[in-house]
């Protein structure tokens, strides 16, 4: 089993920056665990999840339109942490952000982190 511990997140202003972290319990990538992707998800209040980045195995990195140009997801194999950075934080950037690692690239969703709060203020 893999766990995920999402950690950074707090209130911030508008403009401002965060920076996640994603630590798995153990190799963050793994093909005993089947997982070639980690990604960053976000939830605001009312809405859907929508997924925000992704980084695979191999390094290639997606981002959502909303967060392009901001975002930087990033990963430290020997902390076997998931980074995401986050810069000039708007209010509508609002959300509990999870991440979670899997086989699919596009939508890594086997495991899950409990998520953490991210506020931005006006």
């Amino acid at each position: 089993q893999v766990q995920l511990v999402e950690s950074g997140g707090g209130l911030v202003q508008a403009g401002g920056s965060l920076r996640l972290s994603c630590v798995a319990s153990g190799t963050i990538f793994s093909t005993i665990f089947k997982i070639n992707a980690v990604g960053w998800y976000r939830q605001a209040p009312g809405k859907q999840r929508e997924l925000v980045a992704t980084i695979t195995i191999g390094g290639s990195t997606n981002y959502a339109d909303s967060v392009k140009g901001r975002f930087t997801i990033s990963r430290d194999d020997a902390k076997r942490t998931v980074y995401l950075q986050m810069n000039s934080l708007k209010p509508e950037d609002t959300a509990v952000y999870s991440c979670a690692a899997g086989g699919v690239a596009t939508s890594p969703s086997r495991y899950w982190g409990q998520g953490t709060q991210v506020t931005v203020s006006s």
